[in-house]
């Protein structure tokens, strides 16, 4: 009988996992192309630096608001779990007024301040224009990118992860589509180089949301939740999207200033060293999405559970969807360690910047074996509410030990960048750990129903 439990459970984890992993690895798979694209631009090491840059800087402003995805997910998960249909609807509906008010609020902003974004984390002048070109075309897209967001955050609390899978498919091809289109000019356009990839990345997210929009009419939808009969902004509900999601906004932008500080660190190294870190990060994606995709099955699990009053049916489900994560993560740790080369080549053909990227490769698949851990039990904190601890444990690690220690070892002790990537396994570790401690032995008794 409990063989027959847990093949159920894993079943039913993989269930919601798969479809979210699915879509996620689009979106790995398009910054892969993406990569390799700008990195066969003529002067590729200046390209690269320039897209690390732009991309890191990117994800730490849509990450800073992409967080009311987490708060949508956990009160409609929770209400899913009530069967309060009508209530998920009037979550839906808040969340998109705001998320459209906070989008246009935002993209008029860092659209006029791209080019001072990218001087701030840009040693070389050059890097810093080409990142420049790349952010001015990629923040217009943030609106749209908000409007998603909360569609995911629904259809995720409901257990659709299939949609996302679908929309991230049609998104992401229509990404490669329109980059190739732009960066190397294409049907009568023009090739933009690395600006095209910003321009392409923000077509390819208004038809992303256009198809949300899309799905959402369908009857099966909108007659079950009643969000277009009773489509209106709720205060109260309003403001505990803000209360779940903004620990986790702050979590979002903290840490990507600490990747994008480590990116700075690499480049005092040398402009070549910097452009092989932007590598690694992209390869990172080929475990860090699925994990993600795992942390997202997990939120509505233990959202449902929690919804349901079964305290200890969350727990349950957060420990053995981290189980199925590690083995997933050991596997490509094995990848990493044993074919370095090979997946580095899928996103530059630049020999220079293969063989520094190498050694730092290695050292990141070992430590991100650990960190399927600290994300899955991450998500399943934060729909019990707990984002305000989630957000300080990864702060802490990632600004006191990641970023300190990648400076002390790559450029004080001179150990170059395998001395600075080092630093990843400390932080990885330290964070996992710590989490894992929370998810095991907190007080879930204290948690309540938002």
């Amino acid at each position: 009988m409990k063989l027959l439990n847990f093949t159920k459970d894993h079943s039913y984890i993989l269930k919601l996992a798969l479809p979210a992993i699915a879509g996620l690895s689009s979106q790995m798979i398009v910054s892969l192309v993406d990569t390799a694209m700008v990195g066969r631009l003529p002067d590729a090491e200046y390209n690269l630096a320039a897209m690390g840059i732009g991309v890191f800087a990117t994800w730490a402003v849509v990450s800073l608001f992409s967080s009311l995805a987490t708060g949508t997910h956990v009160l409609i998960a929770r209400r899913y779990g009530e069967k309060n249909n009508d209530g998920c609807g009037e979550v839906l509906n808040t969340s998109l007024i705001l998320s459209f008010l906070i989008g246009i609020t935002v993209a008029s902003i860092v659209v006029s301040f791209a080019y001072d974004v990218a001087d701030f984390f840009a040693v070389d002048k050059r890097v810093g224009h080409l990142a420049g070109d790349y952010l001015y075309y990629r923040f217009m897209g943030i609106p749209f990118f908000l409007i998603t967001v909360s569609y995911r955050g629904f259809f995720f609390g409901i257990g659709k992860t299939k949609i996302f899978m679908y929309s991230g498919i049609l998104a992401n091809f229509l990404n490669i589509i329109f980059n190739y289109m732009f960066i190397y000019g294409a049907f009568g356009y023009e090739g933009m180089g690395l600006a095209g990839a910003g321009l392409g990345s923000t077509l390819a997210t208004l038809c992303d949301s256009l198809f949300y929009l899309t799905v959402s009419l369908l009857p099966f939808y909108k007659h079950k939740f009643n969000y277009l009969k009773n489509f209106r902004f709720v205060k109260d509900i309003a403001l505990k999207i803000i209360k779940i999601s903004l620990p986790v906004s702050l979590q979002n932008i903290f840490i990507l200033i600490g990747f994008l500080s480590f990116i700075a660190i690499t480049g005092f190294i040398g402009t070549t060293e910097q452009a092989a870190s932007n590598v690694v990060f992209s390869a990172l994606l080929i475990s860090l999405m699925p994990c993600f995709g795992f942390g997202i099955a997990v939120q509505t699990l233990v959202g449902n559970s929690i919804g349901m009053g079964d305290v200890k049916l969350a727990k349950h489900y957060g420990f053995e969807t981290s189980k199925i994560a590690t083995v997933y993560t050991m596997l490509v740790g094995i990848i990493f360690l044993s074919f370095p080369r090979i997946i580095l080549m899928l996103t530059t053909n630049d020999t220079n910047v293969i063989e520094t990227a190498v050694p730092a490769l290695r050292i990141a698949g070992v430590g991100q074996i650990f960190y399927s851990i600290g994300v899955v039990l991450a998500n399943g904190l934060q729909a019990v509410g707990k984002t305000l601890f989630v957000m300080i444990a990864e702060v802490v690690a990632n600004w006191l030990v990641f970023v300190p220690i990648a400076y002390l070892l790559g450029v004080v002790f001179n150990y170059g960048l395998v001395g600075a990537w080092y630093a990843l396994p400390f932080y990885v570790i330290l964070y996992s750990g710590v989490i894992f401690l929370k998810f095991k032995f907190g007080n879930w008794e204290k948690y309540h129903k938002a």
